[in-house]
């Protein structure tokens, strides 16, 4: 005789799983939860749960800070994994320290975003920065970050962090000043969220680029770069920036909580002219602080595509605008709240 299991659902992604014989369950349903993140129509990841540390709905996202069993803390919007605590290192490394080691000498950087503190964690380990502009739309993220990711704390402290609360796109225009580089750490463009339009060629274009400098570096995450998924975002967000910018670099790395090797675009209208001896070299003497992920040799690994996606790449045509967007699976709270 087999024993049956007890399946409960919940909204937002949540499920209680148990077998109603484990001595383990002591009738305790909290035992044995699960987050699944919808990846596609017929793919789920589930994520075994200690606790829900915060559940809940803003003006702007779904929210969720959830404790897991195999990564740790962390943070998921509109029903997508934005960061884990066991490897958010190798994504916010990536995001943040390749334009940072690319540029001659960073003073000031704008990050869109960002407002679980990681973004500004590690742009602050470089010791030329003198200002860092964190603005990220949602209140309600950055006051629980702040509450429980205690790993970010320092940042959040740090005289040099400038915390603004606003859509990243009407802080950009009203501000007159420029930055020497610019990082969009922004949720993934899907329907009815608050992203989408800051990933389009008219941002990049008309607000963005006019408050670099000179010199100035612009990077952006830009979603799923896996063999099967580098088509939905990733390879149109190349192609839009290769429209704005004279020299455009796209990267890739695998991130274990995202269950799949994900994509950044990094550009300028100067030529990117450093090798791995020289990025070792700038790690050495610019960042106080030991990298986890990131090296010289890594960095430009990174850079090399295998065939399908360098020919998807090459072969783009799709330029990201607000009427001819791109979207990942999956749907945000304004979407939610016209249907």
């Amino acid at each position: 005789m087999g024993t049956e299991a007890v399946e409960i659902l919940f909204e937002n992604g949540f499920s209680k799983v148990c077998n109603d014989t484990d001595p383990n369950i002591n009738g305790n349903l909290q035992d044995c939860c699960w987050f699944e993140e919808v990846i596609d129509d017929d793919l789920k990841w589930s994520f075994a749960l200690n606790r829900v540390l915060h559940k809940g709905t803003s003006e702007f996202q779904d929210i969720a800070l959830l404790d897991t069993k195999r990564f740790g803390k962390v943070l998921v919007i509109d029903g997508k994994m934005q960061s884990a605590e066991v490897d958010e290192f190798i994504y916010h490394e990536c995001l943040i320290h390749p334009p940072l080691l690319c540029h001659q000498n960073p003073k000031t950087v704008f990050i869109m975003g960002g407002g679980e503190g990681s973004a500004a964690r590690e742009a602050l380990k470089h010791k030329s920065l003198e200002k860092v502009v964190m603005c990220d739309i949602d209140q309600e993220v950055v006051d629980f970050c702040r509450r429980f990711l205690t790993v970010n704390q320092e940042a959040f402290c740090s005289k040099k962090l400038n915390l603004v609360v606003n859509d990243a796109k009407a802080e950009l225009e009203k501000r007159n000043e420029k930055f020497d580089v610019i990082f969009g750490d922004l949720a993934d463009p899907v329907e009815g969220g608050p992203c989408y339009q800051l990933y389009t060629k008219s941002f990049y274009e008309r607000i963005l680029k006019p408050k670099l400098n000179d010199n100035g570096i612009f990077v952006t995450q830009a979603g799923p770069a896996g063999i099967f998924t580098h088509k939905e975002v990733f390879s149109s967000i190349y192609n839009t920036i290769k429209q704005v910018f004279k020299h455009v670099v796209a990267y890739t790395a695998h991130v274990p909580s995202f269950a799949d090797t994900w994509g950044w675009v990094m550009a300028s209208d100067q030529p990117f002219s450093i090798n791995a001896e020289e990025i070792d070299n700038r790690i050495k003497s610019r960042i106080n602080a030991e990298l986890l992920y990131l090296n010289g040799a890594s960095f430009l690994s990174s850079t090399t595509m295998n065939k399908a996606v360098y020919l998807s790449l090459l072969n783009e045509t799709h330029v990201y605008t607000e009427e001819d967007a791109r979207f990942i699976h999956g749907h945000g709270v304004a979407y939610n709240n016209s249907h």
